[in-house]
């Protein structure tokens, strides 16, 4: 659960401005009312309250949904050539998938949403009662590591303080893309900063909150993933990289984001502490590169309606609380894919536009 990447500052920038970023020029007036909509800084993240559980759909729906989402295959194919893989979910049903290469159960690299997917497991730990709280020191419960590093600083770095990539390490990456160090040894960097004062983006985070929650819980990572969210949400177990890069199914990662807007609740069982939602997508900073967003725990929060988990070159969990939509994208991992963003463009427009749409038709 250790991914090295992120997204480039061109991709992400078009996540904090409300201006339209159209998908033709026919489309530019009426996406830029969808993304005002869409990015409102005046509506607050509402979790599980009306949020349906996980369903299948009826044939009536699925035909409504063909209407809402005419020509988006066609859309994709022509002007979005890095986009792989797409799943819509909207109000707990799947409305909508796409896949380049026609395979649906196909393991995608996710780049940085595995970081999201760590913040996760974190919250079932807490749950389990195998962590007390996020603001305990890290040497409390990796004693350790005490003695791989002299500043005294290090010894109130805290979970929360990792999470929120605020423990004060030296760190400038601003592209996102720093090879995660061990956690030993990236423990043992210099501090700049005082814990929780200012955002780095770090890549060597992930690693060493992957080390307590091993300690703390007993299991290695595969189970762990396996016991609290493959089984409990019926997911593909994933594949991982040398660096702990997860590959999932693009159906799995909309579950994560479902699973987000029913404040941790899966099937009537509750998996996360109740607010632990909200904590994770509550801004820690003003955050910095590469996105320039916001960000809380593991995940950056743009505005008080959408927040999201975002790998490197388009990979993308996007979540509009007010809609109950969640858009889950592969993409392309290369420089050329990143800079063009095509991800986020996708879900800001042309699926939030059709989401919008499917609301409006009148069930039959």
């Amino acid at each position: 659960m250790l991914p090295p990447g992120h997204g480039s500052p061109a991709e992400w920038r078009l996540g904090c401005r409300s201006a339209a970023t159209p998908f033709n020029k026919q489309r530019e007036g009426q996406d830029a009312e969808i993304h005002r909509l869409a990015l409102c800084d005046g509506c607050v993240h509402s979790f599980c309250a009306g949020v349906p559980a996980w369903r299948t759909s009826t044939p009536e729906e699925q035909r409504l949904d063909a209407a809402a989402f005419k020509n988006l295959d066609k859309d994709i194919e022509q002007e979005l050539g890095d986009v792989q893989s797409l799943v819509v979910v909207l109000q707990g049903r799947t409305v909508y998938e796409y896949y380049r290469d026609g395979d649906p159960n196909a393991l995608r690299d996710t780049q940085s949403v595995t970081k999201s997917a760590l913040a996760l497991l974190v919250g079932t730990a807490l749950k389990r009662g195998q962590l007390s709280s996020l603001e305990l020191p890290v040497v409390e419960l990796m004693p350790e590591w005490r003695a791989l590093n002299s500043d005294p600083r290090a010894q109130s770095i805290t979970l929360r303080h990792l999470m929120a990539m605020t423990a004060g390490f030296a760190v400038d990456d601003r592209s996102g893309t720093a090879a995660p160090l061990t956690p030993t040894s990236a423990w043992a960097r210099s501090i700049q900063t005082e814990p929780g004062q200012r955002f780095a983006y770090d890549n060597s985070g992930p690693p060493m909150v992957r080390a307590v929650l091993e300690r703390v819980t007993g299991r290695p990572m595969a189970d762990l993933v396996r016991e609290q969210l493959v089984t409990p949400l019926e997911m593909r177990q994933p594949a991982y990289s040398r660096d702990g890069i997860a590959s999932m199914r693009t159906v799995d990662m909309a579950k994560l984001g479902h699973l987000m807007l029913l404040d941790g609740t899966w099937a009537g069982a509750p998996l996360l502490p109740p607010g632990f939602v909200a904590q994770m997508v509550k801004p820690q900073s003003s955050g910095g590169p590469p996105a320039h967003l916001p960000y809380g725990l593991f995940w950056w929060v743009p505005s008080g309606s959408t927040f999201f988990a975002s790998g490197y070159a388009g990979q993308l969990i996007w979540v509009h609380s007010p809609l109950g939509l969640v858009v889950a994208v592969t993409s392309t991992i290369s420089p050329d894919s990143a800079h063009r963003g095509q991800a986020l463009r996708l879900a800001r427009g042309p699926v939030f536009q059709a989401a919008q749409r499917r609301l409006a038709l009148p069930p039959k």
